[in-house]
């Protein structure tokens, strides 16, 4: 039920085709990162998923996975590991999920979520790209994802050099930018498998509020040492 101590917050992105080459074979995985719908944080928590803030956040039901997909998702919120940006104080528990049915909800909105089916894990990281995505959230609410981004700017809030930590493996960031949703998918930039590559993509909120209309996606590289 609604009061007048709401604050809707939603978190909107798109992760589309992405491809990889494995011992000479090359594999198509289709994904469609769907952190989509309404979500609404509530001024005093009262149980159920929480911000980064400890304000109650729900999903809206549409875009909430339920019965098989999200058996088969198989999300986890914590696997025992952090993702960390210390440039922008950002240090969250590392969760993992799996792309079912061309969709990818994350559960919660205090997490990073490794995407299983999408490149490599981070302990075979110097064969492949390790793929995350995480929640951001407007209108007060704050997920992982708000600390990546510089919602006034438009821009990502990491840079060029700033380090990411991704279940104990070592990231430099090489670049950073901003897409629209509806061209992702056939960025191939983005999807290609390279060794030691760190894809990170959230979504862009607008200064004014309402629905994102674009990705930011972040690259870093595996540290040598």
């Amino acid at each position: 039920m609604a009061t007048k101590n709401q604050h809707p917050a939603t978190a909107e992105a798109s992760l589309p085709p992405a491809r990889r080459c494995w011992a000479g074979m090359i594999a198509v995985i289709v994904a469609v990162l769907l952190i989509a719908g309404g979500a609404t944080a509530l001024l005093w928590p009262h149980g159920g998923l929480r911000d980064m803030n400890g304000n109650a956040v729900a999903l809206d039901a549409a875009a909430t996975p339920a019965g098989p997909q999200l058996t088969d998702m198989d999300p986890v919120d914590d696997t025992n590991t952090r993702f960390a940006v210390p440039s922008v104080g950002l240090d969250v528990p590392l969760g993992a999920l799996t792309a079912v049915g061309d969709e990818i909800t994350p559960p919660g909105f205090t997490s990073a979520y490794l995407v299983r089916n999408l490149g490599v894990t981070p302990q075979n990281a110097p064969e492949g790209t390790v793929f995350v995505v995480m929640h951001s959230l407007r209108d007060g609410a704050v997920g992982p994802g708000n600390y990546l981004i510089d919602v006034d700017s438009g821009t990502a809030a990491v840079h060029p050099g700033d380090e990411v930590d991704v279940s104990g493996v070592a990231y430099t960031v090489t670049g950073a930018s901003d897409i629209i949703k509806t061209a992702i998918a056939d960025d191939d930039d983005i999807w290609a498998d390279q060794p030691g590559r760190l894809v990170v993509i959230t979504c862009l909120q607008r200064p004014g509020g309402g629905p994102s209309h674009d990705n930011i996606v972040i690259t870093a590289q595996r540290t040598a040492g």
